[in-house]
C-alpha cells in the first residue's frame, strides 16, 4: 500500500522551517518513501533557505541518522511500547536519539524540546505522537546506550555498525572477523573530499591556490593527480567551475588510468553517466573521440554538462543505449578501448551512500552478475585486435568482480587478463581491488583484458 502523508503536514513544512524541521523532512521522505537522501535533502535545502550553519546541522543530522539506522532502532526498540502509526514518528525518534547519543555539543535538553515541538507541528490533531516521543526520548536520555552480546557476532557487528546482518555474515564469509570488522568501521568514517586535477592543468598552481583559498590539499596516496581536501565547498570555487579540477574519488579514477593510452584511439565508455570517466578518457586522447553511451537518456545531460565544463565536449560523442546493444549499433572491432564501468551493487560507496546498505539484498549480487556478464558479452566483440577492455565496478563482492573475470573469460578464451599499472597501484594478475579499509577511499574492482596474441 502507498503512504499517503497527510495535506496538513504537507502545508506546514512550508513556513517556519527550522533545520530539524528539514531534516526531519528529508527522512521521512528517505526511511518512508524510499527516496535518495541526497536528492531529497537538497530540494528541501533549497526550500528552506537556511543558514549555511544550520544547512550542516541538518545535512550532519539526516546522513548520520541514515548511517547508525540500525544502531539507533536497537537502541528505541525496548522503549517503544505503541504501534507508531503517524508517519513522522519512527523518523523523529530516530534523528532524536541520533543527536542524543552522537552531537555531544547539542544538549539533550535542547533535543527533547525540539523533537516535542516537531511531535505537535507535523501530527495530526489530537494525535499522541507528542506523548510518544516525549516518554520515549525521556527513557533514552537516562540510560547509556546498549549493546546485544557478543554470543552471535554477525547480529553484534550488525548493531554495533548499523550494517544489514545479511552484509555482515557475507564480510565473515569472505575477509573473516577481524578484516570485516575492520572494513565495518572504516565505512562509517567520513569520505574524504578528493578532486582530481585535469590533465591540461598545472598541479603545482592548482596546489597553490587551494592553499591560497583555505582547502589544504594533501597528495593522495593511492593516485596521481588526485588532492584530498579538508572541507567541502570545493564546487563553488573558480578552480571548479572552469574545469581545472573534478570531484571524483581516488579509486575510481583508476579504472581509466589502467588503460594505456596513445592519444589518438576510439573508445567506448559503455555506461558513462555521470561522465567522470568519461571526461577523464577524453582527457588522455587529444586527437581521439570516445563514445559515451548510458541507458538512460536524461543522465547523458550530466556527462555533457560534465565535458562541457572540463573543456574535453569536442572530443565526445554521447548516445542513449542500453549497452547490451551496443553490438546492433556499432561495427565489430570498431574501438581501441572499452570501458565497462558497470552497473552493480555500489557497496563500495556505503562511506558516501549509507543508504545503499539497506536497500541492497544478496540476491542482488547474482542478479547484477548477469546484467554485468550481458553487457561484456555485447561490447567484447567491438574491441579490435590489439585493444583493451577494462571491467570496473564500486562493488567489493566476489559475485560482481572476480567471479565476473571468471565467467567472461570461460565464456571468451579468445581473452585474457593483463597486467597493469594505475596511477601509483600495481595489478600483476590483471586485476586490483580495493577494499574500503584499505586506504579509506572508496570499494573498488579494476580488471584489464586483452585477445589473446
Amino acid at each position: 500500500m502507498v503512504k499517503v502523508i497527510n495535506l496538513k503536514w504537507e502545508k506546514r513544512l512550508l513556513t517556519n522551517r527550522s533545520a530539524r524541521a528539514v531534516a526531519l523532512d528529508t527522512l521521512i521522505r528517505v526511511l518512508e518513501k524510499d527516496s535518495y537522501s541526497n536528492i531529497s535533502l537538497n530540494n528541501e535545502l533549497q526550500k528552506a533557505h537556511l543558514s549555511a550553519n544550520d544547512s550542516n546541522f541538518a545535512t550532519r543530522i539526516v546522513y548520520g541518522t541514515i548511517q547508525y539506522k540500525i544502531y539507533l532502532e536497537y537502541q528505541l526498540h525496548d522503549l517503544i511500547k505503541t504501534k507508531l502509526k503517524e508517519i513522522y514518528l519512527r523518523p523523529l525518534l530516530l534523528m532524536s536519539a541520533y543527536q542524543i547519543i552522537f552531537m555531544d555539543k547539542v544538549p539533550n535538553r535542547a533535543v527533547l524540546n525540539e523533537a516535542n515541538k516537531l511531535a505537535k507541528q507535523f501530527g495530526k490533531v489530537n494525535s499522541n505522537g507528542f506523548r510518544i516521543v516525549n516518554g520515549v526520548l525521556r527513557a533514552l536520555i537516562r540510560r547509556q546506550p546498549i549493546l546485544p552480546t557478543l554470543d552471535n557476532l554477525p547480529f553484534y557487528l550488525s548493531v554495533r555498525e548499523s550494517v544489514p546482518e545479511w552484509l555482515v555474515e557475507y564480510l565473515l564469509k569472505h575477509w573473516g572477523a577481524e578484516r570485516t570488522a575492520s572494513i565495518l568501521s572504516s565505512i562509517n568514517e567520513p569520505a574524504k573530499n578528493i578532486v582530481r586535477v585535469s590533465q591540461a592543468t598545472n598541479l603545482a598552481n592548482v596546489i597553490s591556490e587551494m592553499n591560497q583559498l583555505g582547502f589544504n590539499p594533501q597528495e593522495s596516496t593511492l593516485n596521481l593527480n588526485e588532492l584530498i581536501v579538508s572541507h567541502g565547498g570545493i564546487s563553488k570555487t573558480s578552480l571548479f567551475k572552469n574545469g581545472e579540477i573534478t570531484i571524483q574519488d581516488e579509486a575510481a579514477s583508476l579504472a581509466v588510468q589502467a588503460f594505456d593510452f596513445v592519444g589518438n584511439e576510439q573508445v567506448l565508455d559503455a555506461c558513462s553517466a555521470p561522465g567522470g570517466k568519461t571526461v577523464q578518457i577524453a582527457e588522455n586522447i587529444p586527437q581521439g573521440n570516445v563514445i559515451a553511451l548510458d541507458i538512460h537518456e536524461n543522465k547523458l545531460h550530466l556527462v555533457e554538462q560534465n565535458c562541457q565544463r572540463m573543456k574535453v565536449s569536442k572530443r565526445v560523442t554521447t548516445k542513449a543505449l542500453d549497452a547490451r546493444n551496443a553490438d546492433q549499433a556499432f561495427a565489430a572491432g570498431k574501438f581501441d578501448k572499452v570501458l565497462v564501468d558497470a552497473p552493480c551493487s555500489g557497496l563500495g560507496l556505503i562511506r558516501r551512500k549509507p543508504e545503499i546498505r539497506y536497500n541492497k539484498k544478496l540476491t542482488d549480487l547474482t542478479d547484477l552478475q548477469k546484467i554485468q556478464l550481458q553487457i561484456l558479452d555485447h561490447v567484447c566483440s567491438l574491441l579490435r585486435s590489439g585493444g583493451e577492455l577494462v571491467y570496473s565496478t564500486c562493488t567489493i563482492t566476489q559475485e560482481e568482480d572476480e567471479d565476473v573475470v571468471k565467467i567472461f573469460l570461460k565464456k571468451h578464451p579468445e581473452f585474457e587478463l593483463k597486467p597493469f599499472k594505475a596511477a601509483k597501484m600495481q595489478a600483476p594478475n590483471g586485476m586490483l581491488k580495493i577494499l574500503p579499509d584499505s586506504y579509506g577511499s572508496d570499494g573498488f574492482f579494476i580488471s584489464k583484458f586483452v585477445v589473446r596474441g
